[in-house]
């Protein structure tokens, strides 16, 4: 329908959604419940589709309701993104920022740091979603996802955020009822516990001796009787002297340093982790994207 969108309607509806109530969206647009019922109404005949289920109690968005979210978010991101273009690249960021990380390392270090970015930059709307599986870097779903290792994309931008090692640990527990490992082969005597993660190869564990001319990787098939996608379970299996694992230095730093987990094989590398943050060539621009890259590069760095 010719005109079935208006451009006020679009940050309203971002309002209304996030809120929640008209009563709330009232409160916060400066106006009475019932202009904000009349301004919703005009919408929905404007669409010709209910976007919003109202009951006494809650309100909740239509499937069409959560399409017209997804898109006004967007193109008001973009909007921002293109005055800030106008403005000048150096812009105080804000707008609406969406960010996917995993599950462990969202958690722990990039929400604290999401924490104080808008703290710092309180314009900034920041969404974080923390997921198992990183998104297909062809997803426009977010702004920049927080990454381990460099994806092989070259359509997309990745920044080196801060550098990671994975390690073999396990705790000292472990070692009281087994042999400590000696070499790679050794490990297939071992309960090694296993993460499900990504496209990562399960069960496959790689690791290198030597350094140019006399370096050797050694490809050693693992098993054990313990298994997750959720890398703070196998840390937890691991503390409780359950066997082997795998895992980035970032997760485990704090259990090494004080002795609640060892590192094993420690003249042997594994692959690098090194984390990255991705984003799509038409964000390069974006003051809140590039602030919030530095910041956090900066914030992990510390």
């Amino acid at each position: 329908m010719s005109g079935s969108v208006q451009p006020e309607d679009l940050a309203f509806f971002s309002v209304l959604a996030g809120r929640g109530s008209l009563t709330a969206t009232a409160r916060e647009l400066g106006v009475t419940t019932a202009a904000v019922s009349k301004h919703l109404a005009q919408m929905e005949a404007r669409a010709g589709v209910a976007l919003v289920n109202r009951t006494t109690r809650r309100m909740s968005l239509t499937a069409e309701g959560e399409i017209y979210l997804t898109h006004a978010r967007r193109i008001l991101g973009e909007m921002d993104e293109l005055a800030q273009l106008l403005g000048g690249a150096r812009a105080a960021p804000k707008g609406l920022l969406r960010v996917n990380a995993t599950l462990g390392f969202g958690r722990s270090h990039v929400a604290p740091v999401i924490s104080r970015f808008v703290q710092r930059y309180p314009e900034v709307d920041v969404q974080l979603q923390l997921s198992v599986d990183p998104p297909p870097l062809s997803s426009d779903a977010f702004d920049v996802c927080i990454r381990f290792g460099e994806p092989p994309d070259a359509r997309v931008i990745a920044k080196r955020i801060a550098p990671n090692r994975r390690l073999l640990c396990a705790a000292p527990a472990y070692f009281k009822r087994h042999k400590t490992p000696k070499t790679p082969a050794d490990l297939v005597h071992h309960n090694c516990i296993g993460i499900r993660q990504g496209d990562d190869g399960y069960g496959i564990w790689r690791l290198t001796s030597g350094r140019g001319s006399t370096q050797k990787t050694t490809t050693v098939r693992v098993r054990g009787n313990l298994t997750t996608n959720d890398g703070e379970i196998a840390v937890k299996w691991a503390l409780a002297g359950h066997g082997i694992l795998m895992r980035a230095e970032w997760d485990i730093a704090e259990y090494l340093r004080s002795g609640a987990l060892v590192h094993v094989l420690p003249e042997y590398r594994t692959p690098d982790a090194d984390i990255f943050a991705v984003y799509s060539p038409q964000h390069q621009m974006s003051a809140r994207v590039r602030v919030f890259v530095e910041f956090l590069a900066a914030e992990l760095r510390a």
